[in-house]
């Protein structure tokens, strides 16, 4: 058969046919278990039941219409975010992805400030798309046309160069992820991210909290940079928010008024993707997910922590890295292939990522911790 797609993708030589719980089953029966959930987008488990009914209930009912008309979906949806965040003084702006997400959040920053420079960290990803890949710590993934303003990229925990930058009154925003995903599992300091976030006040530049990764209970907050007590500008959200289904979006706490044209989207809270969204917060209500996060991740942590082979443990909850020392891509590809175990790479290449579904068991946690151990043996 003729491939037609345009090739960017490097591939595993395997194709998921069908889902359930923390396994996929390949088109030939074969069984793995799903420690990474597809960039940590499989929130609440493959195809679980509440959620299927949701979806499938909605689409019996209305699919789509426009954003020009009422929508109590979209009320609903963010009525429980609000609740479940602890973030009841924000309000909800709903698009598609977490590209989409951080686009509107930095541009109602520039509207805010009247500004354009933007500060990111390095190892940090925020996107593939215009603003947002601008201020990913990618060069490689930025074309000419995305390099339109000025974007900082500091070190990070590196208080002193941004309090320098800050201080010259001409930042937009500063935008941080709650943890960095794809660079690797880093936590920010807790004093450096209430530090910033003061300086972002009194200079009055806009604090984003990219949360597209480490949001959505799965660090044992809801969101990851809850275990200090700042206040960001905005949060933007993604992959875990609708469980696959696409949906995207940001909270935008009061101090930015709403103005009819500054935002907008077509697609954005769409009636199935709101579906889908209440579908995801119901169960990670109703099954005390934070909390089954918290736990169950500080055991994997230190399990994990306890293998002698292993570097170091990064990480909180149910979003963790774990440093070899070395490279992980032979590690990696007998853990799926012979193993039959999805985990995530990084852009460190001596770290893995894992993102399981939130509901994942102490059972499975433990046959991955066995097969783990066996596999490192000749690492």
């Amino acid at each position: 058969m003729k491939n037609n797609l345009f090739d960017v993708y490097p591939l595993f030589e395997i194709e998921p046919v069908k889902g359930k719980g923390c396994h996929v089953y390949d088109k030939n029966g074969q069984k793995y278990l799903d420690l990474y959930g597809g960039h940590a987008v499989i929130s609440v488990g493959h195809s679980h039941p509440y959620y299927v009914e949701k979806i499938s209930h909605q689409l019996q009912q209305l699919g789509f219409y426009s954003n020009s008309v009422q929508n109590s979906l979209q009320v609903e949806l963010a009525e429980k975010l609000v609740e479940l965040s602890g973030c009841t003084d924000y309000q909800l702006f709903l698009c598609n992805s977490g590209a989409e997400a951080n686009e509107n959040a930095l541009k109602l920053a520039s509207f805010t400030t009247g500004k354009t420079k933007v500060i990111s960290f390095k190892k940090g990803f925020h996107g593939r798309t215009s603003a947002a890949v601008n201020v990913t710590d990618i060069d490689k993934i930025k074309a000419p046309i995305n390099k339109t303003f000025e974007a900082e990229i500091h070190e990070w925990n590196n208080f002193n160069t941004v309090k320098a930058s800050l201080e010259k009154g001409d930042v937009c925003a500063v935008i941080i992820e709650g943890i960095q995903g794809i660079g690797g599992i880093h936590v920010p300091n807790r004093a450096f991210l209430q530090a910033v976030a003061q300086l972002c006040q009194t200079h009055e530049a806009i604090l984003i909290l990219d949360e597209v990764q480490s949001g959505y209970a799965r660090r044992g907050h809801f969101f990851g940079y809850q275990f200090t007590d700042i206040q960001p500008d905005i949060i933007s959200m993604a992959k875990g928010m609708g469980n696959g289904f696409p949906i995207g979006g940001i909270l935008i706490h009061p101090k930015h008024k709403a103005k009819y044209g500054i935002l907008g989207s077509t697609f954005g809270g769409n009636h199935l993707a709101c579906a889908a969204g209440i579908a995801v917060l119901d169960i990670i209500k109703n099954e005390n997910l934070l909390e089954h996060a918290t736990e169950l991740g500080e055991y994997f942590m230190n399990e994990l922590g306890a293998i002698p082979q292993v570097k170091e443990v990064r990480g909180r909850g149910l979003m963790i890295g774990i440093d070899m020392g070395k490279s992980i891509k032979a590690l990696r590809s007998k853990l799926l292939y012979e193993d039959h175990i999805f985990t995530g790479s990084s852009s460190d290449p001596n770290t893995i990522r894992m993102l399981p579904p939130l509901n994942v068991t102490k059972q499975e946690i433990d046959y991955f911790l066995d097969k783990f151990k066996a596999a490192i043996l000749d690492f």
